[in-house]
């Protein structure tokens, strides 16, 4: 609810694209092309989620971890889905949007390769708050229909909660601060 106390937080009008829609902000060569760019690297960020969570889903140390991992690796395949095919409809090749961004995702990520699935569940944790938090931003800049597409795949699929609790769960008095080489790694480059 707006007062007089909060009238300056309340989330201003789109104005400029973030107030167009597709059809008429794409009309801009550069803006589509910039759009494209953020498509494709937002669907390989969730075609890489979906193999790192499959991938994590093996080391789970429970049959009920697994079942929650193979979940949530669904919802990110769910979203490269969305991506892949709005980039298509746009008369965008999903693979060629994507390409540019496969070295430097993979790399980050054989970089803070983890040493355990508790460390697999922190550094997910922290790249995908990160990565959302950018996204984020971002889409309140975009036309109306690739802000809803974008703010759509940054869904919640739970990982969050579940790598908190899970790690609350899990660790012992020696971890209290966590494994911090792959977020130490991932942030120094």
């Amino acid at each position: 609810m707006t007062t007089a106390d909060n009238a300056s937080e309340a989330p201003a009008e789109p104005t400029g694209v973030a107030a167009q829609d597709w059809a008429t902000a794409s009309a801009d060569p550069q803006y589509r092309n910039a759009v494209v760019d953020l498509l494709g690297a937002l669907a390989y960020g969730e075609l890489a989620a979906f193999e790192r969570l499959a991938e994590d889903a093996k080391l789970a140390p429970t049959l009920a971890d697994k079942a929650e991992l193979a979940k949530m690796a669904s919802a990110e395949f769910h979203h490269f889905e969305q991506l892949r095919d709005r980039l298509t409809e746009i008369g965008a090749e999903p693979t060629d949007a994507m390409q540019p961004f496969v070295a430097a995702l993979d790399g980050f990520h054989r970089q803070t390769a983890p040493s355990d699935w508790l460390e697999g569940l922190v550094k997910a944790y922290v790249g995908d708050s990160i990565a959302s938090d950018f996204y984020r931003e971002v889409a309140a800049r975009l036309d109306k229909d690739s802000r809803l597409l974008v703010l759509g795949v940054l869904d919640d699929t739970g990982h969050a909660s579940f790598a908190v609790e899970r790690y609350a769960r899990r660790s012992t008095p020696t971890r209290a601060w966590g494994p911090t080489r792959p977020v130490g790694t991932a942030v120094d480059g």
